[in-house]
């Protein structure tokens, strides 16, 4: 298949030209190796290139030799290669030399230089809506975000066509499955997590069937601010309640291997003495990894409009990573203790920043979301945090605007970076 461009290219392009080695971070199957190889002029690839590993193991050295850019893909099945390659950059001096793809981030145990000056880290999370052709292109974000006004014509998209996008999710390799075909695929790939992934990525034996179980609790419960604790509770099993210990300990796995992607708190000054809740927020990568976790559909969603709601803002919530990190923004999600809240907060590394809530819904459900997103610019200090560039729904689908408060509705299918 051709190559599909990814937002993301543009980063590594810079990046390229930063550092002496880039790492691609980012789930199996989100398109890293193919990212990497549009620069790259040698390569080689650990995940399947059996006798490169064994040379890689007896002499790590050996396998950087080669054309500059060179990819090495999967580069944590050996792990010594770290160390060689930052000595590497060092000998050679300049930028450019080398790329290095990984599906598992390795816990640092303190023997591996942090390779500060020498690496840049890119994390590549799967396609978004606009990567795959499915965004109007009518609304930037990074417009949105200094001062531009959300206007878009109807995107005309059903809610049918939505449901799809999230039990397909944003794997290149099935953009052009259904539903049906993309989910059966998906659930191989839970499986193969569930019973393969999470011993290889350290080495430690785990219980197949309790990762099993808690990748789908936290399917039940993305979007959420669960904790550690009630996630022991929710997977129970035949064993009785899961020592939650060991759950945080699988939560850590996951999260290295890059199948869940938990939403960190923002935390600004506040005009009130009003507390902050600072729990992350659950969610996967990709929202169909939710999915494939309870082996649901797009019918099973839309009967089940809650959690339906829950998944969409998944989904969003992987598209405005992915944009915001192409201008250098983050985003968090605030809570505090007053039961205020706002689905993402995109902020600048300045403190430009802007509050979105997401919703399935329309009608009364935008004017909730208005509602709270402006009492959340009412609650941050504009002394020090400033005044929101922009609060903004995000919606589905339909026309783009801007209401008589001030408040944009922005549909997911007309945004781009």
């Amino acid at each position: 298949m051709p190559y599909r461009p990814r937002i993301v290219d543009a980063e590594l392009m810079i990046a390229l030209r930063s550092a002496g080695a880039v790492l691609v971070e980012g789930a199996k199957a989100s398109g890293k190796t193919e990212t990497a190889r549009q620069v790259a002029r040698s390569e080689v690839l650990l995940d399947v290139d059996e006798q490169a590993r064994i040379a890689a193991s007896l002499n790590p050295g050996a396998i950087l030799a080669g054309d500059e850019p060179r990819l090495i893909d999967e580069w944590q099945r050996e792990q010594r290669i770290w160390d060689h390659v930052r000595r590497a950059v060092d000998e050679r001096g300049g930028p450019g030399h080398f790329i290095l793809t990984g599906s598992s981030r390795p816990q640092d145990d303190g023997t591996r230089h942090v390779g500060a000056g020498r690496f840049i880290r890119l994390l590549m999370r799967p396609m978004t809506l606009a990567e795959m052709g499915q965004s109007s292109g009518d609304i930037s974000l990074q417009d949105l975000m200094t001062g531009g006004a959300p206007n878009a014509s109807d995107t005309k998209r059903k809610i049918g066509e939505i449901a799809e996008f999230v039990c397909t999710g944003g794997w290149p390799n099935l953009l052009d499955a259904d539903p049906a075909e993309a989910q059966r695929l998906l659930r191989s790939y839970v499986g193969e997590v569930a019973r393969v992934e999470v011993q290889r990525v350290d080495g430690i034996r785990r219980d197949p069937r309790a990762v099993a179980r808690l990748l789908r609790s936290l399917a039940r419960n993305v979007g959420n601010p669960t904790s550690t604790k009630a996630l022991a509770r929710d997977m129970n099993g035949a064993d009785g309640e899961a020592d939650w210990h060991t759950v945080h300990a699988y939560l850590d796995v996951l999260a290295r291997l890059h199948v869940t992607e938990d939403m960190p708190a923002w935390s600004p000054t506040l005009q009130s003495n009003v507390r902050l809740r600072t729990s992350e927020v659950r969610y996967f990568v990709d929202p169909s990894l939710a999915v494939a976790a309870l082996r649901a559909d797009p019918a099973r969603l839309q009967r089940d409009w809650r959690w339906f709601g829950f998944l969409f803002e998944n989904l969003v919530i992987r598209d405005l990573r992915v944009y915001a990190q192409s201008f250098d923004a983050q985003v968090f999600a605030y809570r505090d203790e007053t039961g205020l809240e706002a689905d993402a907060i995109v902020e600048f590394p300045d403190g430009r920043w802007g509050a979105f809530e997401v919703k399935l819904g329309t009608g009364e459900q935008i004017e909730e979301a208005a509602h709270s997103l402006l009492r959340v610019r009412d609650r941050v200090s504009p002394s020090i945090a400033g005044a929101p560039a922009v609060l903004g729904v995000i919606v589905p689908a339909g026309y783009g605007y801007v209401r008589s408060d001030g408040v944009g509705v922005i549909p997911i299918t007309a945004l781009v970076p």
